[in-house]
């Protein structure tokens, strides 16, 4: 492929795959929000929330995974182009985890928003 040729949709795709691969083998982070997605993925299956509900969780669930993997992307052009410890360096990557922080408090909150009704439905019938 020449230098200024676009890929195609196959190896763009298998491109943002490899990427995604290397993301969950080597970010502890981004494999606990996937496990905690997955999971409030399967309480929404049975807690039986409405469509509407589902939308928002996948879409807050995305935003988290989406955030992970561009703090990866930023931290290692950082390393890149400085590869020695500078304060500026350092502080792009800490922004970069501060983007992903508001996410995950974000879908914190969606999840509680969701689901804690549900829990209290849920524990009044028992008690």
């Amino acid at each position: 492929m020449g230098r200024y040729q676009k890929p195609g949709f196959c190896r763009s795709l298998n491109q943002a795959w490899r990427g995604m691969l290397y993301t969950w083998k080597t970010q502890g982070h981004l494999q606990f929000h996937g496990i905690a997605g997955i999971t409030v993925l399967c309480c929404a299956w049975w807690s039986e929330v409405s469509s509407f509900e589902w939308l928002i969780l996948i879409l807050a669930i995305g935003s988290v995974v989406g955030a992970e993997v561009m703090n990866t992307a930023l931290e290692i052009v950082v390393d890149m182009v400085q590869p020695n410890f500078h304060p500026l360096a350092g502080m792009a990557k800490d922004v970069a985890a501060g983007a992903v922080l508001v996410t995950a408090i974000q879908a914190v909150v969606i999840g509680m928003i969701v689901f804690l009704p549900r829990l209290f439905r849920f524990a009044g019938k028992i008690f």
